[in-house]
C-alpha cells in the first residue's frame, strides 16, 4: 500500500537593520522591528493562518486518514510568540487531534552542521525543548535547515538519538535509485532516511499557479494517479515544501488550498494513506544504505550548499561567526546567546550568494551581496567584541571552559549548602517553638496545684 509523508516547514528569519562601521561598539541591537513585524503578519494573514485551517479541517473530516507533519525553527517561533501568537494557537489544535507529528530542526535554522558538532546538537536540543514545551511532543526525527545531508550529519543526528531524517531525493546522490523507499545512513545503520521527492513536491510549491508550465493546470485526482501509478515496489512518497508555498508561492487566488483539501479524498479512492515520518521510519524497513559523502540540500539545481557557502564573501563571514563558536557556547550569556541564535541563520548568507537562481531571491534592505556581506561583518565586529569582552580575550577556550566548570561547581556547592542552612534554620526554630510551649504549660499547671492544696486544708 503507498503511503504520502506530507511535511511543511516554518522559519521566518529575524530580519537585521541597517548597521553602519561607526555603531560597531556603540550599538548592541541589531534588528529592524517594524520590518519583523510587518512581515510575519504578512505571512501569518496571506498563507499560515488559511493554510492552518485548510489542514485542521482536512484532519477533523478524515479522522486519521490524513496525517501531516511541521517543524518550526526556533527563531520562527519567537517572531510568531512576538507578533503572530494565533499560528501557534492553531498549530496547537491540529495538534489536539493527533495526527500532526512535530520534528526537531536547528533552532536557528542555520549552518551548524557545517561547521561545529557540539554547536549543532546543542542548537537542535534547544528546538527541540521548545517543540516539547508547545506541543508536548519529543522529537523523534530530524529535519536539518534546508535539508542539509551528509554521511557525517547523519552520524551525528544517530548519535543525537533521533529515528529518522529528512533530506532531499537528489538525483546526483540517488542515480538510478528511487526516492520512494527508506534508506538508511551508511555510518549508522539504525538512522532511517526519508527522501523528498523533487518532482511531486515542486510541482506544488513552484509550479502550481505557472500557466507556462507544460503540467498546468493541476488538479488532485491527476496528482494522485501519478503516485498511484509508480511501480508497486515503491511505496513511500514523501511531498515536502515550506508551508508559505500555500499562499505566498502560490497565492491563494490559484485555488490551491482547494487542491489540498482534495488530496485525502483522491488518496482514498486509489488506496493510498498517510502517514508521519516517525510512523514510516517504524513500519518500513530499509532497503539499504545511502552515500552521501558530500553535503546536499534542497536548494537550487545544484541540490548542495553552494547557494550559503559558494563564494569568498559568505565563507568568510561563516568562518568567522563559527571561530566563536565554542566561547558563545560555554560563556552562555542569555543576551549573547539570543544574538547568536539570529546571526546564525541561513538566510544571512544567502543574501550575499552571487549565484544566479531559478527561484527569485528577496535581499530585504540589501541592493546586493556586497551590501548584504558588509553589513553583516559590521554586525558581527561588534558581535565578536562583545564575545571576547565577556571574559579575558587571552584566555583560550581550554582555560575558560576549565574557569567556568569551577565557577559552576561552586556555584551548586554554595546552593547545596545554602539548601542545608535553610533546613537547619527551619529545624531549630521548630525546636525554639516547642521550647515555648514548655513555660506555658507549667504555668497552667501551678493554680491547679494550689487548689487542690486549698480544698485539702478545708477538709481538715
Amino acid at each position: 500500500m503507498k503511503t504520502i509523508c506530507l511535511y511543511f516547514e516554518i522559519h521566518q528569519i529575524t530580519h537585521l537593520k541597517r548597521y553602519r562601521f561607526f555603531d560597531i561598539g556603540t550599538d548592541h541591537y541589531y534588528y529592524d522591528d517594524y520590518e519583523n513585524e510587518r512581515s510575519i503578519n504578512d505571512i501569518a494573514n496571506r498563507s499560515y493562518m488559511p493554510a492552518l485551517e485548510t489542514l485542521l479541517s482536512m484532519l477533523k473530516e478524515h479522522n486519521g486518514a490524513f496525517k501531516v507533519a511541521f517543524s518550526l525553527s526556533g527563531v520562527g517561533m519567537e517572531q510568531l510568540e512576538m507578533h503572530a501568537p494565533q499560528v501557534l494557537t492553531k498549530l496547537q489544535e491540529l495538534n489536539e487531534t493527533g495526527y500532526v507529528e512535530f520534528l526537531a530542526e536547528p533552532y536557528s535554522h542555520g549552518l551548524s552542521s557545517l561547521a561545529n558538532e557540539e554547536s549543532f546538537a546543542a542548537d537542535v536540543r534547544k528546538q527541540a525543548a521548545k517543540v516539547e514545551e508547545y506541543f508536548g511532543q519529543k522529537p523523534t526525527v530530524l529535519r536539518n535547515s534546508s535539508l542539509i545531508y551528509s554521511d557525517d550529519i547523519g552520524a551525528q543526528a544517530a548519535a543525537m538519538g533521533f529515528e529518522g531524517m529528512l533530506t532531499e531525493g537528489a538525483k546526483h546522490v540517488l542515480g538510478w535509485k528511487s526516492p520512494h523507499y527508506v534508506y538508511n545512513c551508511n555510518m549508522a545503520p539504525d538512522l532511517k532516511l526519508l527522501l523528498r521527492d523533487v518532482e511531486l513536491s515542486d510541482d506544488i510549491s513552484l509550479r502550481f499557479n505557472n500557466p507556462d508550465w507544460e503540467g498546468y493546470p493541476l488538479f488532485a485526482d491527476n496528482y494522485i494517479n501519478r503516485i498511484a501509478s509508480f511501480p508497486q515496489e515503491e511505496q513511500v512518497i514523501n511531498i515536502f515544501m515550506e508551508l508559505s508555498a500555500l499562499g505566498i508561492a502560490q497565492p491563494l487566488s490559484s485555488n490551491i488550498l482547494d487542491f489540498i483539501k482534495a488530496l485525502p479524498v483522491c488518496a482514498k479512492e486509489k488506496g493510498i494513506t498517510f502517514a508521519t515520518p516517525t510512523e514510516i521510519c517504524r513500519m518500513a524497513k530499509s532497503v539499504g544504505a545511502l552515500d552521501v559523502p558530500d553535503t546536499l540540500s534542497w536548494v537550487d539545481e545544484e541540490r548542495d550548499v553552494s547557494c550559503w557557502l559558494g563564494n569568498a564573501m559568505q565563507r568568510e563571514a561563516f568562518n568567522k561567526l563559527y571561530s566563536v563558536a565554542d566561547r558563545v557556547r560555554i560563556a552562555n550569556d542569555v543576551r549573547v546567546c539570543q544574538d547568536w541564535d539570529y546571526l546564525q541563520a541561513s538566510n544571512n548568507f544567502r543574501f550575499m550568494t552571487t549565484k544566479p537562481s531559478n527561484v527569485g531571491l528577496d535581499r530585504g534592505i540589501y541592493s546586493d551581496p556586497f551590501d548584504a556581506f558588509t553589513n553583516y561583518m559590521n554586525i558581527l565586529g561588534d558581535f565578536i567584541n562583545r564575545v571576547n569582552s565577556l571574559y579575558p580575550e587571552e584566555i583560550d577556550n581550554d582555560e575558560l571552559n576549565n574557569l567556568l566548570t569551577t565557577i559552576k561547581n561552586q556555584g551548586d556547592e554554595i546552593e547545596m549548602k545554602d539548601k542545608e542552612i535553610t533546613r537547619l534554620k527551619t529545624k531549630l526554630a521548630k525546636v525554639e517553638a516547642s521550647e515555648e510551649k514548655k513555660p506555658a504549660k507549667v504555668a497552667k499547671a501551678a493554680p491547679r496545684k494550689r487548689a487542690c492544696k486549698k480544698a485539702a486544708a478545708t477538709e481538715e
